[in-house]
């Protein structure tokens, strides 16, 4: 079998798996998830939670209730994930989901005064873990932040 594996590894793949974006990126983004719950730990929240609830207060400071849907857009979120994840946010207080007026089969929301409060604690825990993984590069303004931004706008164009 080893012999079988070396050759499929010089033929078809790009060599060591760190030499694989995919790879890098996977190992990254949990790396960045387990730091992210641990520090959310104490507020009864995952870093998926709060990066949906995160998501649901940008796109509702206005004051007006966010389409599930437009959440969904937002953050590039499998529906049935969000709607998962929205159930869970609900019960603890922090959304509150209604009937879209405009489509009774669809919801909308709004961030409660409870999840902006747990919002007001969990943004410089979330903050000072980006710092500590990927230094000055991962806030606004650095090189590492601006190079995400522009491949995810450029990967989105081409999807």
């Amino acid at each position: 079998m080893s012999i079988e594996a070396e050759k499929l590894f010089a033929e078809v793949s790009l060599g060591a798996p760190e030499n694989a974006v995919g790879f890098v990126l996977w190992r990254l983004v949990h790396r960045y998830q387990r730091e992210a719950d641990r520090a959310l730990a104490p507020l009864d929240l995952t870093q998926l939670q709060f990066m949906t609830l995160t998501m649901a207060a940008w796109l509702g400071r206005s004051g007006e209730p966010v389409a599930q849907a437009t959440l969904a857009e937002h953050g590039d979120i499998q529906p049935m994930q969000l709607s998962h994840m929205l159930k869970a946010l609900e019960a603890k207080g922090f959304v509150r989901r209604t009937t879209n007026p405009a489509d009774v089969r669809a919801k909308c929301l709004t961030v409660t005064a409870a999840g902006l409060a747990v919002l007001r604690e969990a943004l410089p825990l979330v903050i000072d873990v980006q710092r500590r993984l990927f230094g000055d590069q991962g806030l606004p303004g650095g090189d590492l932040l601006e190079a995400l931004v522009a491949l995810d706008g450029a990967v989105r164009t081409r999807t």
